[in-house]
């Protein structure tokens, strides 16, 4: 092979190995009863709002080991194999390693689907009527999300749910704890959650969450949001 021909491979070969990674498919993963879920989109899908390392770091290393660490914390036990939503339901009667790590898994697990390369805009339709309705207007909701999101103290996410009677409300809650466990102040069903610990933004925002909050708002699918909204009520 000519010096030529193999100086062009040799690009080509390091072009692939630079874009494999931001590319290749993420599928999910059963153990037992519990599913590892695919990345809906690529790592870089999200640039410039969230980058790809921050991606690749957050899903297959935090997310995973969250995933790993719940699942060695239910084998042997009566509560394998069992919904976590109805886990979370008495999650003060059951092992901090499961509440950490459960809810890491579920939370993470909502995170993604509710992201989109095609995010950003407003909510349309009743979804907007109900942000309307509950909270005076789109930017009052968001304004009570990015404080709760803001002030969360260390590590935690801020949290659109829906309670009981179907109204929507912002919350955020410590660590991995979601507001479907009965540890938390005000519980609902999350449709919109927001990962505030720092793995999620330090890279590209290090110490300006603020930033990384307003990055957030570009990528939200409200569709996905909107989905879940109306199955929560």
């Amino acid at each position: 092979m000519s010096k030529h021909r193999l100086g062009i491979l040799s690009v080509v070969v390091a072009v692939v190995i630079m874009v494999v990674p931001a590319f290749a498919a993420h599928a999910e993963e059963a153990s037992g009863a519990y599913t590892f879920p695919a990345l809906p989109y690529a790592f870089d899908a999200l640039a410039p709002h969230i980058d790809a390392q921050t991606m690749e770091i957050h899903y297959s290393r935090h997310h995973r080991a969250y995933f790993d660490n719940m699942v060695k914390a239910l084998q042997g036990t009566p509560h394998d194999g069992q919904p976590l939503e109805a886990l979370f339901a008495k999650m003060s009667t059951l092992p901090v390693a499961l509440r950490n790590n459960g809810g890491g898994h579920w939370n993470h697990s909502l995170f993604w689907q509710i992201m989109s390369p095609k995010g950003g805009g407003v909510p349309q339709g009743d979804l907007a009527k109900a942000i309307e309705k509950d909270f005076g207007s789109f930017a009052d909701f968001q304004k009570e999300f990015n404080q709760a999101a803001a002030t969360r103290f260390g590590s935690g996410w801020a949290w659109l749910s829906v309670d009981a009677q179907g109204k929507l409300f912002v919350s955020s809650t410590a660590n991995q704890d979601n507001p479907l466990m009965d540890v938390v102040e005000r519980r609902g069903t999350p449709i919109l959650g927001l990962d505030v610990w720092e793995h999620a933004y330090y890279l590209a925002y290090q110490n300006r969450r603020g930033s990384y909050i307003d990055a957030f708002w570009q990528v939200v699918d409200w569709a996905a949001v909107a989905e879940r909204w109306r199955a929560a009520k």
